[in-house]
Formats: C-alpha cells, sequence, structure tokens
C-alpha cells in the first residue's frame, strides 16, 4: 500500500531543505520565504503601499545617471545633496555605483567630491566605476586621483580601470603615471597603459613596453607605420 504525504508536509519539508541550504540570512524564516513566490510578491505590494521599492529607487537612479547634466542646476544640487547619503549609508553597491555615474555628468567641486569618495568604496566595481567617471572629467584634480589610485590600489582591476582613464590626459602627471605601468609585473596592465599612452601621446611605439620606456625617456625610437587598416577606421 502505498503511503501518500499530506500536500502541506511535503511544502514544510521543501522550506526546511531550502532553510538548510540558505541559512539564517533573514531571520529563521527566510527559506520559508524563498520556498513560497507569493510571500515575495506580498512583500513587493506592501513595500509599494509603505513607500518607494528599491527597484523604484534603481530606476530613478538609472534614469539621473543618464539625464541629470540636462536638468536645472537647483535640482542637480539637490539630488549632489542626496547622493552624498547614498553612499555612505546605501548598502546596494548597484546604487552606489550609479551615483558615481551620476556624479560623473557634472562639473563641480561637489560632484568631485562624490567620485573621490566612490574610490574608497568597499565594493570593485563603484571605484572602478569613479575611475571611469575621473576619465571623463577635465582638469588636475582628477589625473591626481587616478594616479594616486595606480599607485595605492591593491586590487588589479581598479588598478587597470585607472590606468584606461588615464588615456583621457595628455598631461605630464598622466605620462608619467602610465610610463610607470609600463613595468607592473601584471601583463594586462601593461597592455592598457600601451593603449593608453597612444591616445594620449598621438604616438605609437608597437606593443613592447620596453620601446614604450625608451622613447618616454627621449631616446630615438621609431614610431610604428600606420597601417591602412587604421586609416580606414579613422575615417568613421
Amino acid at each position: 500500500m502505498s503511503f501518500r504525504l499530506p500536500s502541506l508536509l511535503i511544502a514544510f519539508v521543501i522550506s526546511l531543505q531550502a532553510l538548510l541550504v540558505t541559512g539564517c540570512q533573514d531571520g529563521p524564516l527566510y527559506a520559508l520565504k524563498v520556498a513560497n513566490p507569493y510571500y515575495s510578491l506580498k512583500e513587493w505590494r506592501a513595500e509599494k503601499a509603505y513607500g518607494e521599492t528599491d527597484h523604484e529607487r534603481w530606476q530613478e537612479l538609472l534614469r539621473l545617471s543618464q539625464t541629470i547634466d540636462k536638468l536645472p542646476t537647483s535640482e542637480q544640487q539637490e539630488w549632489v545633496k542626496q547622493f552624498s547619503g547614498i553612499l555612505k549609508n546605501d548598502e546596494s553597491a548597484e546604487m552606489r555605483r550609479l551615483v558615481v555615474v551620476s556624479a560623473g555628468r557634472l562639473d563641480s567641486a561637489e560632484s568631485l567630491s562624490l567620485i573621490e569618495s566612490g574610490l574608497k568604496d568597499p565594493s570593485t566595481k563603484v571605484r572602478m566605476e569613479a575611475c571611469r567617471s575621473l576619465g571623463g572629467r577635465r582638469g588636475s584634480d582628477s589625473v591626481r586621483l587616478l594616479a594616486s589610485v595606480f599607485g595605492s590600489e591593491s586590487n588589479q582591476d581598479v588598478k587597470n580601470a585607472a590606468v584606461a582613464a588615464l588615456a583621457s590626459f595628455s598631461d605630464q602627471i598622466a605620462v608619467d603615471s602610465l610610463r610607470l605601468a609600463l613595468s607592473d609585473r601584471n601583463p594586462a596592465t601593461r597592455a592598457v597603459a600601451i593603449s593608453s599612452l597612444r591616445e594620449s601621446t598621438g604616438k605609437d611605439y608597437g606593443d613592447d613596453p620596453k620601446e614604450w620606456i625608451a622613447a618616454l625617456d627621449g631616446q630615438p625610437v621609431e614610431e610604428e607605420p600606420v597601417r591602412f587598416a587604421d586609416r580606414i577606421m579613422d575615417l568613421f
């Protein structure tokens, strides 16, 4: 004779298994929430009734990251005040990243301060975004910050983001920082440095870091001939 477990008991067993796998991330009933899709929907509706949901906040920040430079100055200033609180208190790295993107579209001391805060964020992707935002700005402060990141950052991805962003600058601080990057132990960093130097200096000494170092030190080094394919690409 076959024995069938009641459906309620089956649901309890599945929920208990989920609890053991996921752990107590949100209290003892977390696994029950995960196992029950209806709970998420109820939670969303309750949050919606209470106030703005995380998804709506994300959508708003995404929109601002694309359009904030088109807003009136007074609105920009109000948002900059909000951004400071998000960078300090929001647990979502994606929310903080979007704040840095938005700050990168503004040209003010306050927005630069936000980006500088992003360089110290615990999230790698926020720090990388801060480097990219600095690359889109002008001024010695941006170059100085990027050079500082390359000299002090331990994460290789963030270092490479700083090296890539230095391509936007042609002053001596940028070139000196990129020269240092040519001697980095990481081959990816050396490759990014060469690419940035091509853009920064308008020169092309090939793919060998030693050739670039010699040229930057004033030694006679012949430039690579411009290929026909490169000329065609420049037309576009």
